[in-house]
């Protein structure tokens, strides 16, 4: 399936709950509530962890930064 450029407000989008696109906003909005971060810090998360696996992200954030 190809991504088009633009997004109808009427389109339905899935969550991969097991991995973290960071290509999408919807997705980093989502991962970002869920662990309590924000954005910038989701993203640096997931290029220092190496894996866009979402429990590998969790794991890194909870050891490197516990709040």
């Amino acid at each position: 399936m190809l991504r088009q450029n633009f997004y109808d407000k009427n389109e339905i989008r899935v969550i991969d709950r097991k991995s973290i696109n960071l290509q999408e906003y919807y997705d980093v909005e989502y991962w970002s509530k869920k662990f309590g971060v924000t954005p910038e810090l989701l993203q640096r998360a997931v290029r220092e962890s190496g894996s866009n696996y979402a429990e590998d992200v969790e794991n890194f954030i909870k050891s490197k930064y516990p709040f």
